[in-house]
């Protein structure tokens, strides 16, 4: 018998093994949808039934935060860390800019192919349209979606004006570069309203797509979709159908949506070996439901950045519970990674945590954090310890388990929580400060002569052109 022969048979068989054993990961992430706007989570105007079974099937996230917008709260999941950290921005990104998400940055993408993943991108990215920043450059296989948000783009092409609604007044076409969709480095088209409407349907047939090609190896699907964010535009066959307008035709649109990957998931027979995360960037606009929340998306009150999120992993993740400790979009790339057998980067700071004991319902789980900070761009306003949250400018102190809309200001009978929580603040005045940029917040990507993609007459800028064949 030949033994060399053997032993690296053996080897081999050992490390597919290995490799069959790693979990798939899929994330959804919604953009701009409110805390009650989904069934599970207190809706009384949407439908949600898929999102129903998979609360029931798994576990909610009932303290989950985002960011109050999108650009940052996307750095965040994509680097486990505060976005102030990795995106010290004080907004978001817009078209044509000259910064980004760092090419220096280690995303979950790139970590978890790293470990052997195949890593797939569908929807919106929002970190960068230079060719530097596209997510083909930041640990993505493929990429098929929009590079900013839905309403970026020239008012003529109904990008500012919700379905069926007419175009602002005054409107010029020049006002911001066409927006388009991509596939990896490469324009697909312009989009126009009509256009808007597919893009629900476009991305759930992709995500399948990249499921079926990639249901024998361990794969990484991140699927952040443009709805419901301005403008609204449901899909055909979704439109005047639901109890509560266009926002309602949508929720239930992206519900139908994600009901069709979890169908796939268990189609294909991965579901004991796939974990699901479904979440939002933000709060939601006035246009939702944030309840029992306070404020709106932009704001570090709950609503602005409280989201609703379901963990989803049969056999893995008990059915039908919830845990309302402390996570995050920090949290995602942290946990995802550890489950896949990667190794996050020791040269630099991260503020997320493993969170899977949580997820798992370990008896003694806690949240990784002791202290959340509540950053909108370069400021900090608020900062949570416990039941406890401080907004710093005012004093106002609010005990969260028994006031979640922050109704009843309670400084002044707490004047120790109130002394506590300002020395958990200034602890970040030597890390990422508590305004403007901090020691610890790392460089922007930065492009030389930025270009928009296409150009209001249609021009596609060279290097992302359809190659001609």
């Amino acid at each position: 018998m030949n033994y060399s022969i053997l032993l690296l048979a053996c080897v081999a068989f050992g490390v597919s093994a290995r490799a069959a054993e790693k979990p798939n990961f899929i994330v959804i992430n919604v953009d701009d949808m409110g805390y009650g706007d989904i069934e599970p989570f207190g809706s009384k105007l949407n439908r949600t039934p898929n999102l129903n079974r998979m609360a029931a099937e798994g576990r909610k996230l009932t303290s989950f935060y985002a960011a109050p917008v999108c650009s940052p709260s996307r750095a965040a999941l994509m680097t486990g860390s505060y976005a102030k950290r990795a995106l010290p921005i004080p907004h978001v990104l817009f078209p044509a800019s000259g910064i980004g998400l760092s090419p220096a940055e280690i995303t979950v993408a790139e970590l978890l192919k790293a470990a052997g993943y195949a890593t797939g991108m569908v929807g919106k990215w929002h970190l960068g349209d230079q060719p530097e920043f596209l997510p083909t450059r930041q640990g993505f296989d493929s990429f098929f979606g929009l590079p900013y948000s839905n309403d970026m783009g020239p008012a003529a092409d109904g990008v500012k004006s919700n379905l069926g609604a007419p175009l602002p007044k005054g409107a010029k076409a020049k006002e911001q570069p066409p927006l388009v969709l991509m596939r990896d480095e490469t324009v697909v088209q312009r989009v126009l309203a009509d256009d808007q409407t597919t893009l629900v349907a476009r991305y759930t047939d992709e995500a399948l797509g990249f499921l079926q090609k990639n249901k024998d190896r361990a794969f990484f699907l991140y699927l952040p979709y443009n709805a419901i964010h301005f403008p609204l535009y449901p899909g055909k066959a979704f439109q005047g159908k639901s109890k509560n307008g266009l926002i309602g035709d949508w929720i239930e649109e992206v519900d139908w949506s994600v009901g069709r990957v979890l169908d796939t998931v268990r189609e294909l027979k991965l579901d004991a070996k796939t974990l699901v995360i479904f979440t939002t960037d933000n709060g939601g606009t006035p246009r939702s439901v944030n309840a029992p929340f306070r404020g709106n998306k932009g704001s570090t009150w709950e609503g602005g950045m409280r989201v609703p999120t379901i963990a989803w992993w049969p056999g893995k993740i008990p059915a039908g519970t919830a845990t309302d400790a402390i996570t995050g979009m920090m949290d995602i790339l942290p946990t995802l990674v550890k489950l896949g057998s990667g190794r996050l980067p020791t040269d630099r700071k991260l503020d997320g945590g493993d969170i899977w004991p949580l997820l798992a319902g370990e008896p003694d789980a806690k949240s990784p954090h002791e202290a959340f900070y509540y950053y909108k761009g370069l400021v900090l306003e608020a900062v949570r310890v416990g039941e406890w949250k401080l907004h710093l400018a005012p004093g106002a102190l609010y005990n969260l388990q028994t006031d979640p809309g922050e109704s009843a200001d309670v400084a002044p009978a707490n004047a120790e929580v109130v002394t506590r929580l300002r020395a958990t603040a200034d602890v970040m005045k030597d890390d990422l400060g508590l305004e403007g940029i901090g020691p610890g917040c790392r460089p922007l990507g930065k492009s030389t002569g930025p270009k928009p993609i296409m150009d209001p007459d249609g021009t596609v800028r060279a290097e992302l052109r359809a190659k001609k064949k």
